[in-house]
């Protein structure tokens, strides 16, 4: 397995030592180096070029969905490997997910995550998947219908967008464009639906279902269903 480098920024002296020094002790990763702060922390990023970054949320001066941001948008689309950014928070709103997400943050995981699920993260990340901790998973693959009241008083669906910042993610979409019912299905698995429950609305078989399934984590290149939610949402496949 080659060597996964690692940067952590992370503000918090205490967490921040823990963290480096849980990450020196596994096999084939390698902690190139850690910032406290965001502006430290992207000059960091810039000349190490990691694997993956690890970056807190709360930063002072700069949110951690603000340095992934600004990172994000100053990486030449050409550039090889890329870095990737884990976000990491004690924070689960679905307002401070989305905003990862929509940031270009590749993973999350929550701070109380034990060492063992921090390097499942890491490694998943590091290899292009993105890695969500269970604890949020539900909100992006509950990204359903909220109401607001229209002029009428009548309720309308509102839904949140995800729109995808990464070049990648477009070109998948464009090279394999899913078919109409491929696409129902993709909006039911986003909605949290099991293969079941899908198959009832659509008023289809559960092999049929599945045969679907397989055809959306093919064309989408990614291995579960989390990922295909997320592909989805980055990617503008649904609203």
């Amino acid at each position: 397995m080659n060597t996964i480098r690692i940067v952590l920024i992370e503000d918090h002296d205490l967490t921040r030592i823990g963290i480096l020094a849980a990450l020196q002790k596994v096999d084939n990763f390698e902690v190139v180096g850690d910032a406290r702060d965001a502006e430290s922390g992207l000059k960091l990023l810039k000349a190490t070029q990691p694997d993956v970054a690890i970056v807190d949320v709360g930063l002072p001066n700069m949110s951690g969905i603000e340095l992934t941001q600004h990172f994000k948008n100053s990486i030449d689309a050409e550039q090889t490997p890329a870095t990737k950014i884990l976000i990491m928070t004690m924070q689960d709103s679905e307002e401070t997910v989305l905003a990862a997400f929509a940031a270009g943050a590749d993973s999350y995981c929550m701070k109380d995550a034990s060492i063992d699920k921090l390097v499942d993260a890491l490694q998943s990340t590091a290899s292009g998947n993105s890695w969500i901790d269970p604890a949020i998973a539900r909100i992006i693959l509950q990204q359903t219908q909220k109401t607001s009241i229209d002029a009428n008083g009548q309720a309308l669906p509102e839904t949140i967008v995800i729109k995808g910042l990464s070049p990648q993610n477009s070109q998948i979409v464009e090279s394999f464009p899913l078919t109409p019912r491929e696409l129902d299905v993709l909006r039911l698995i986003v909605d949290g639906c099991s293969n079941a429950a899908i198959a009832e609305q659509l008023y289809i078989s559960v092999g049929t279902v599945k045969t679907h399934v397989r055809s959306i984590l093919n064309k989408l290149c990614v291995s579960d269903r989390t990922q295909i939610a997320v592909r989805a949402l980055r990617g503008g496949l649904v609203a």
